[in-house]
């Protein structure tokens, strides 16, 4: 799988955390992040070189660390197709994917360890879409997917 990954100052070290893991599990990394702590990118500027690189499809899914996970995410969520969570439990990264389909996985530097940071990646990236509901559940959810698509191509321009 190809994953886009980007941050700010305060999203390098769970950046850094989640690019080893990617590599150690044989995915491509496409990492449009700093490259060393002190290096200053802006929130903004990290969401929209993510979006970017997964509404192209140049990346299958991305993720984004800054501080709380909060700039980012709004960033990336005004981009048509891209479906970006905050998310800071395991739980929450497995959820986003197989209930909401998201694409784009947001974090805080300033909220996580990098423990925990790689646990969610790893749940983020091997869960799919419905993945282990009942065929029903997974009708309902994809009926819900596609109503905010509707959403999104009526108040996205």
């Amino acid at each position: 799988m190809k994953v886009v990954l980007s941050n700010d100052r305060g999203g390098y070290g769970l950046k850094e955390a989640a690019a080893a893991l990617l590599k150690e599990q044989g995915h491509q990394v496409i990492d449009l992040g700093t490259q060393s702590p002190d290096e200053i990118k802006g929130y903004t500027d990290a969401g929209v070189a993510v979006a970017k690189a997964v509404q192209s499809g140049e990346a299958d899914r991305g993720l984004l660390f800054c501080g709380t996970g909060m700039g980012v995410s709004q960033t990336a969520n005004k981009f048509k197709g891209v479906y970006a969570a905050v998310v800071e439990s395991v739980f929450a990264a497995r959820s986003c994917r197989q209930i909401n389909n998201c694409n784009v996985m947001c974090c805080g530097g300033y909220i996580l360890g990098e423990y925990m940071a790689r646990e969610m990646v790893d749940a983020f990236i091997n869960t799919g879409f419905t993945e282990g509901f009942a065929p029903e559940r997974a009708a309902g959810l994809k009926a819900q997917f596609a109503r905010l698509q509707e959403i999104e191509a009526e108040n996205l321009r």
